[in-house]
């Protein structure tokens, strides 16, 4: 009843909140993705998004449709690779934005290697900057990071804005400098807290400095100091920074898959990034309790 690509395409649009986007991903042209969502709203007889010039929303039924659409891909996919006779092998050497590390990826993670067991799957857990590096030195095969301010390549995930953060109460004084928590570099919103505050001419300090995200949260909770983070991923116990603090906008933040040049692990990076994408809405916020 529902066709595969019509729902890759559903989850396409759902993940960029835009049609124009989707289709650059998928390599379609808007007109072609637009057809694909009416279908699937004919097939399912409910509207899936509301959308005017300027806003792309899933409706109800659309976020019915988000579970429904993972759930007949994924069987999907496993289907055609058990009768096709096609069973993935070898190493792929993974690396996952720090970003990531309170979502639902491992839930993705998992689910891939039940469906492609004889994959060794290495995970790198590092700053997007590091992995960016890292892949550029040939020592990944597949990146999910954010993509570097300016940058074109890579293959959009999702697109978020950054937002200060800091604990509950936490009151800035607009004499003293803004205390920062930062990632070390070459992390990419340390150079983006920087770079805005410097432009708007912001005196700043560095509160603490950690390599973890499970150290940034630490020193925020405790009241050190504020810091740029993903308004889609903020930590539990932090709480954006108001208005009347007076800091200056960061601006918006794509994610991206970005692909290594191995040969040998093509096929595996390419399944991984397919399901990434399909799970793409489940990285929009921390993993539910207990997961």
């Amino acid at each position: 009843m529902y066709d595969p690509t019509q729902l890759r395409t559903f989850l396409a649009v759902t993940q960029t909140l835009s049609f124009t986007q989707a289709a650059r991903r998928l390599g379609l042209r808007q007109s072609t993705v637009s057809q694909h969502v009416r279908r699937l709203e004919e097939a399912t007889g409910r509207r899936l998004f509301t959308r005017d010039t300027h806003r792309v929303e899933l409706t109800e039924d659309g976020e019915a449709m988000l579970g429904f659409a993972r759930t007949i891909l994924r069987a999907h996919e496993r289907a055609t690779a058990f009768f096709t006779g096609t069973r993935l092998r070898g190493r792929l050497r993974f690396g996952a934005s720090e970003d990531f590390v309170l979502t639902r990826l491992p839930e993705i993670l998992k689910s891939f290697r039940r469906d492609h067991p004889e994959v060794e799957l290495e995970l790198t857990v590092e700053l997007s900057g590091t992995l960016h590096q890292q892949l550029k030195a040939g020592r990944l095969d597949l990146v999910l990071a954010k993509r570097r301010a300016g940058d074109t390549h890579g293959e959009l995930v999702w697109q978020s804005t950054l937002t200060w953060i800091g604990a509950p109460g936490l009151r800035l004084d607009p004499d003293h400098p803004v205390p920062l928590i930062v990632f070390p570099p070459p992390g990419i919103t340390r150079a983006r807290a920087l770079d805005v505050l410097e432009e708007h001419g912001r005196s700043w300090r560095i509160a603490c400095t950690s390599g973890s995200l499970s150290g940034l949260i630490a020193a925020a909770r405790a009241g050190l100091g504020v810091m740029a983070h993903t308004r889609g991923l903020i930590p539990p116990g932090l709480t954006p920074v108001p208005a009347r603090a007076g800091l200056p906008d960061l601006g918006g933040v794509d994610f991206v898959l970005l692909h290594g040049r191995r040969p040998a692990a093509q096929e595996a990076a390419d399944a991984l990034a397919a399901a990434i994408l399909a799970g793409g809405d489940q990285l929009h916020g921390p993993a539910a309790s207990g997961t």
